[in-house]
């Protein structure tokens, strides 16, 4: 008897099932991404604080890093930087040099949920270049942020890792751990508003 393919799903909170190796809109809820997003730990966990730095406050973080970055624009470019990390939710934010080591599998992973992910919410599957350009700085941005005020890093070491920013696009931000369904809610909330101005 041929033995069953392995499990690529998984069950949701929503009750929703993610097909990972053919993910598709219509099993992406909103509250799941966020609910995921706001127990994984950005960092490995190693941050500061009685909290874990989640990637759901990271992606709030880099929706504000990329608005200062583009402060005109069309707001399903703002929705498109706080869902940046969004496929993490099912596979977990591995740090660069796991990813490195994983190969090119963790990529064409990470692009199908990123595909779904935006269809599901009213964006291109597969963003312009330029606008993916924009994100990826603010990601830069954040990533420096979070090493000089969460992760223990000097200066220094976070230039020469993620670039010195511009210091206008990280004037008053003070980064600040939560918990998870603080965080959780604003990540909902966030993505309701720009929705909301689409």
């Amino acid at each position: 008897m041929p033995k069953a393919p392995p499990r690529a799903w998984q069950r949701m909170l929503s009750g929703r099932r993610l097909d990972l190796l053919d993910p598709t809109p219509v099993d992406i809820e909103i509250e799941d991404i966020a609910h995921g997003l706001a127990f994984v730990a950005r960092w490995n966990g190693q941050t500061r604080g009685d909290f874990a730095y989640s990637v759901a406050e990271h992606s709030i973080l880099v929706e504000e890093i990329y608005r200062r970055i583009v402060p005109v624009g069309p707001i399903k470019w703002c929705l498109a930087a706080l869902l940046h990390d969004a496929p993490e939710y099912v596979i977990g934010d591995m740090i660069s040099p796991v990813k490195a080591a994983v190969g090119p599998g963790y990529g064409a992973l990470d692009d199908r949920l990123s595909a779904a992910i935006h269809l599901r919410f009213g964006l291109p599957a597969s963003l312009p270049k330029t606008v993916k350009a924009q994100i990826k700085r603010a990601d830069k941005v954040s990533a420096w942020l979070e090493a000089v005020q969460l992760a223990g890093f000097a200066e220094a070491e976070a230039n020469r890792f993620f670039g010195r920013p511009t210091p206008a696009l990280t004037e008053g931000l003070r980064l600040h751990l939560r918990p998870p369904a603080e965080v959780r809610a604003d990540f909902v909330a966030r993505h309701a508003g720009l929705l909301a101005q689409m």
